[in-house]
């Protein structure tokens, strides 16, 4: 079945990763469970869902963007599952799964954690009957009226695709579906009124997206798109209770989290620098959500693909894990992480790009700060590496068609001197050819973080890095781009 947040924002596919032992390891070695974070109190679930085949359950919780296996239970001779411990679990949302890896139904974990479910396998979410949880009770009055009315949607937007342009009936139905989401709204607007400390409002509130009253009008007869974006952006969090670890057990915190960074903001690591570290002020109060969200920017920003958002991750690194408030990483992988990021310093974009002074084919050390070009193409390459000839095949086509003045500062990493020789004068390069074993300049590994080849840099006149990690074909674009730019700036 469809899970239950999925009726109210997204679905999450439930996959074999809460079963792996490794993956629990991993939660404990990044995000370190306290002793004696929740009260000696005993945790017993007891389970009966008729019609079911399983002779075991599972139950596993969300953290972020996974799920995590807590218990295993095995079927009594009465038919029952228990899941029972010898204290309190985490709350938040949880999942009862089947032995096929196949999701029954989620509940919500609050204090009051001994308590009993019943449910047949073929009237799921509508038969789940808790008996001592109240707050699962009224969750699902919230998830049946939910159902209902997304079935009654589904329903009428069907029917509008029959319609043709411009009937009548189309306008009713927009009516009738509109008011079905009011209902929705309005049905969570007062539950929360009535039930201001559940964890029920805390995720309802979590759910809710800033909306603009009105938007002023601009001279030219349009609204002010600019504003309804700032108004959007400064009140994102306005009901968001970034302190509460429990939405940390939900999909709620990571999906805002992921959003924000990366739908919300204006891509640049400038913008994104400032508003990590204003959030990451804001979850301070609770060491689990501060843990997982220094963790996610962390993370999220070493291995993006996006040129240039390296830098966030060198923020990241000097100032909470350098720093010593990543409390929950050891020593050993703060020394990895800062190891990594100290690589990435020297050719971030906007640095003035490391000097290479390194052999040519006339036996001869030449410097690429020598270079007399508005741009210099910084190039690395391997002659036995089929990827290369063919970024060299069209960096001599590109070279052709370009006014632009450039300069190609071509390193080979290969170490045979005289196959290199052969390579450029088969290819007809004519560039500044320079071999990478032989250097006067510390080694190139080192100075531009080269893991692979081919790989190219685009440095501007005074050799400040301007690009980096792109293909021929992605040179020219950028260049346009950065042409009209700078020209804009004169």
């Amino acid at each position: 079945m469809q899970n239950i947040l999925g009726y109210m924002v997204f679905t999450i596919k439930f996959s074999r990763n809460i079963f792996r032992a490794r993956d629990i390891l991993l939660l404990f070695l990044v995000f370190g469970m306290s002793s004696g974070l929740f009260a000696q109190e005993r945790s017993k679930i007891k389970i009966r869902i008729k019609g079911a085949q399983d002779s075991v359950l599972y139950l596993a919780h969300y953290y972020g963007d996974k799920t995590y296996l807590d218990d295993t239970a095995y079927i009594s001779k009465k038919g029952d599952f228990i899941f029972e411990n010898d204290s309190l679990l985490p709350e938040g949302m949880y999942i009862v799964a089947g032995q096929e890896n196949n999701r029954y139904f989620e509940f919500i974990m609050d204090k009051a954690q001994n308590f009993s479910i019943e449910t047949n396998k073929k009237d799921i979410p509508e038969g789940l009957k808790f008996k001592g949880s109240e707050i699962n009770n009224l969750f699902y009055d919230y998830v049946r009226i939910n159902a209902k009315n997304h079935r009654e949607m589904k329903r009428l937007s069907d029917r509008k695709k029959g319609l043709g342009d411009g009937n009548d009936s189309i306008q009713i139905l927009n009516e009738k579906i509109t008011g079905l989401n009011t209902e929705l709204e309005n049905y969570k607007q007062g539950f929360i009124e009535t039930h201001p400390e559940s964890f029920i409002s805390a995720m309802f509130k979590a759910m809710l997206e800033p909306g603009v009253d009105s938007i002023p009008i601009l001279e030219n007869g349009r609204e002010d798109s600019i504003y309804a974006y700032n108004y959007y952006k400064q009140h994102y969090w306005d009901n968001f209770d970034v302190s509460d670890d429990r939405l940390l057990r939900t999909p709620l915190f990571h999906n805002k989290l992921e959003k924000y960074f990366t739908k919300v903001l204006y891509q640049t690591p400038d913008t994104i620098i400032k508003e990590a570290d204003i959030f990451i002020n804001k979850t301070r109060p609770n060491k689990e959500t501060f843990k997982y969200t220094v963790w996610y920017l962390t993370f999220k920003f070493e291995t993006s693909n996006i040129m240039g958002f390296d830098e966030i991750f060198v923020h990241m690194t000097d100032n909470y894990y350098a720093t010593g408030e990543a409390f929950w990483a050891d020593s050993s992988v703060v020394k990895s992480i800062v190891k990594h990021a100290d690589a990435l310093r020297p050719v971030l974009i906007g640095n003035k790009a490391p000097n290479l002074i390194l052999l040519d084919t006339n036996s001869s050390f030449t410097s690429l700060y020598g270079i007399d070009a508005d741009y210099t193409i910084v190039f690395f390459y391997e002659y036995g590496c089929g990827h290369c000839k063919k970024e060299i095949t069209a960096m001599k086509t590109w070279e052709q068609k370009t006014d632009l003045d450039f300069k190609i500062f071509a390193v080979c990493t290969d170490t045979n001197l005289v196959a290199w020789k052969k390579f450029i004068r088969e290819k007809g390069m004519n560039w500044v050819n320079v071999n990478g074993t032989r250097s006067v300049t510390q080694d190139y590994h080192d100075l531009y973080n080269i893991q692979m080849t081919p790989s190219l840099f685009l440095l501007d006149r005074k050799k400040k890095i301007i690009a980096k990690r792109l293909k021929t074909e992605q040179l020219e674009p950028f260049l346009q781009n950065y042409e009209k730019r700078r020209q804009l700036k004169e």
